[in-house]
């Protein structure tokens, strides 16, 4: 029997990322090649022309999944009914703006919307924050959206996740999918800490850690982290862009995993609500390993943490707790 449609939000829906994932998600790729998807895209006043321009090329592009097309600047008929809601849209931090500017721009943003959703969304409706500072206006949705459970609201670091996986699949000169279970701690942001201290790749011979097969403590502990950490900023040189198709390619892995669940013994990285786990302060929105089954996340709990790795993880706490001090100080 066929599937009832899923409806499904994209906020920013104009810009870069927005263009390429509504093909993604019309397409399958976030909620399975038998899911029927109706879109809500929502933008702001001044993009509602390049708006009907991407619902004139997803009518275009005759995707069998896809069964309706909302496109509005209205945020209520935006979140009206939708069950998840990517978070695409925000306000980008401009040359010679000051953080709390930005963050003052942002938890505007993230208040409306924060309201809209509690009033017209799905009632159990996942929703996953991908504008910077993601982390920081995850929480901000989370104050203002008290009706939708905490375990809802998550923010996007599986893209540093997939850029950890593929760092390592580029060094050993292996297929990105036989490597997995790296974690991102803490903020999406240069902060962050990709840690490959559980991750293996699958050999001919059987599971091996990446640590053993690298052997090259010094570039694990250095250059790769770096890497990972500063691959957006490399990006933007490259293209005078930041990065779109890999942000949404992986905001579809992130609803697709928590929808659908991840394989037996594989885990991923999610920006969540912290309880606590590996001594992470409470109530802050940070990145942690998850498996994810029957649609509920939990923390992979019990991992070695390691002097290191310590330093790092409270670090990108550190920072999270000035953002969230900062987004705070907005409000009054």
């Amino acid at each position: 029997m066929a599937k009832d449609p899923v409806r499904v939000l994209v906020t920013g829906a104009a810009g870069q990322i927005g263009y390429a994932l509504v093909p993604m998600i019309a397409r399958g790729v976030m909620l399975g090649p038998d899911q029927p998807v109706i879109l809500h895209m929502l933008d702001i006043p001044p993009a509602a022309e390049a708006l009907n321009g991407v619902k004139m090329e997803l009518v275009d592009a005759a995707f069998p999944l896809l069964k309706g097309v909302v496109a509005t600047t209205d945020v209520a008929e935006a979140c009206a009914g939708v069950s998840v809601a990517v978070m695409v849209g925000g306000f980008p931090r401009k040359e010679g703006m000051e953080r709390k500017d930005v963050m003052t721009k942002n938890v505007s943003i993230y208040k409306s919307q924060a309201s809209a959703l509690e009033q017209h969304a799905a009632p159990n409706c996942k929703v996953l924050v991908v504008a910077n500072p993601a982390n920081t206006n995850a929480l901000i949705l989370k104050e203002f959206a008290p009706s939708i459970p905490a375990k809802n609201i998550t923010c996007l670091t599986r893209l540093d996740h997939n850029r950890a996986l593929g760092q390592i699949s580029e060094r050993l000169g292996v297929q990105v999918s036989d490597v997995k279970n790296a974690i991102i701690w803490g903020n999406h942001s240069s902060t962050q800490y990709p840690d490959v201290n559980h991750a293996t790749v699958k050999t001919s011979a059987g599971e091996k850690p990446v640590r053993q097969l690298v052997a090259d403590d010094a570039w694990l502990n250095g250059e790769f982290i770096t890497t990972v950490q500063q691959r957006g900023a490399a990006i933007i040189k490259a293209r005078k862009l930041s990065s779109a198709l890999s942000a949404a390619s992986a905001a579809c892995d992130h609803i697709r995993d928590w929808v659908l669940g991840t394989p037996e013994g594989t885990w991923v990285s999610m920006g969540v609500y912290s309880d606590g786990s590996y001594n992470v302060p409470a109530g802050l929105i940070y990145s942690f390993p998850v498996n994810c089954k029957n649609g509920e996340w939990s923390i992979v709990q019990g991992l070695s943490i390691d002097e290191f790795s310590r330093k790092k993880m409270d670090a990108t706490a550190a920072e999270l707790s000035e953002e969230k001090d900062l987004a705070y100080s907005c409000l009054s």
